[in-house]
């Protein structure tokens, strides 16, 4: 099957969605997922006032591109950015015309359910500044923050602490280690006007974690420690807990499928008693039962028990195989 015909398949089955979307004022979202609708690693997006067309396993020929911007240019008339990220390292590979470097280069801003976000199709980093898949996070934060403290672990760009804010919380803490994350971050709780609730903190998660926990910082063995923001123990009402899949520092290691209660433990500590904390891993291979059952085997080891939980599953733009998604997401209410 084409790839035209493929797109076109996809985008009406979104009829519905596309429709609520508008509705919703949400104009960032997925309409080609390929894994799962036919073409193996390319993604079709909306950001905003402009499409975005990512391959990750293979270059599209200018002929494929083509039948794409057809498609898509009568769903919406829009600019076109084809980012080529087909090797292995994932960076983008392609040039644009002047005219589409400018577009993709440039600040430019979406909504989602009326929140204000930055994005930018190129820039430093590799991905555009936001995470669609996470949509379903961002509103159970939004919906579940009034009155209430956060903890935004990992927090990138800052979306799920924007939501956080205009759900009413008093007090967001936005936690990651990248400078030009925060930035973006900030410029997103400007764009809402709920600046004055957010904080900003560059750190590494583990000391971070650790010192909000309670714990010694400590570190991987014989690795000399770089200097960190010192914060005070503190515990939140609701942690949101979204690491990378595998990274490594003096501190510790991040690693989603052997070790993810290195980083689940102190940030259970951090939650209050009565809290939530929202568990994120999005490794495809970890198996949702078994990754759920260690969750409450860890928090029974520290003399707690999980009360409720919920899983959020991403929104119908981002469809998986038997409803199987590799970004799995559950809320765990602690006592």
């Amino acid at each position: 099957m084409s790839i035209q015909t493929l797109l076109s398949t996809a985008l009406a089955k979104r009829h519905d969605f596309l429709q609520q979307a508008e509705q919703d004022q949400t104009d960032c979202f997925r309409v080609f997922h390929g894994t799962v609708e036919g073409v193996s690693g390319l993604n079709v997006d909306r950001y905003g006032d402009t499409w975005l067309v990512q391959s990750f396993h293979q270059t599209l020929t200018d002929e494929e591109l083509a039948d794409v911007s057809a498609v898509l240019l009568q769903q919406a008339d829009l600019p076109i950015v084809y980012n080529d990220r087909s090797l292995g390292h994932s960076r983008v590979l392609n040039a644009l015309s002047p005219a589409l470097t400018e577009i993709a280069s440039a600040e430019r801003v979406m909504q989602e359910n009326g929140i204000k976000f930055s994005t930018k199709l190129r820039h430093e980093g590799q991905d555009p500044l936001l995470f669609l898949d996470m949509r379903i996070g961002r509103e159970y934060v939004r919906a579940h923050s009034q009155d209430k403290t956060v903890l935004n672990l990992f927090s990138y760009t800052c979306g799920i602490g924007t939501a956080a804010a205009i759900g009413g919380a008093t007090r967001v803490m936005n936690v990651d280690f990248s400078s030009f994350a925060l930035a973006t971050g900030k410029a997103n709780a400007a764009l809402n006007q709920v600046s004055n609730v957010c904080e900003f903190v560059q750190s590494d998660a583990f000391p971070a974690l650790r010192q909000l926990a309670g714990l010694s910082v400590g570190g991987r063995r014989n690795q000399k420690l770089p200097s960190y923001p010192k914060l005070p123990q503190t515990q939140f009402d609701l942690v949101f807990l979204d690491p990378p899949r595998y990274a490594k520092s003096a501190f510790g290691i991040v690693d989603l499928i052997n070790d993810y209660q290195g980083l689940f433990k102190p940030a259970l500590m951090a939650t209050k008693v009565g809290g939530t904390i929202v568990c994120c891993n999005n490794v495809a291979k970890v198996e949702r039962q078994a990754w759920f059952d260690s969750l409450v085997r860890c928090v029974e080891k520290q003399g707690r028990s999980v009360t409720a939980h919920t899983w959020l599953d991403p929104h119908e733009d981002f469809p998986s195989f038997d409803d199987n998604h590799p970004l799995k997401i559950v809320a765990l209410t602690l006592s």
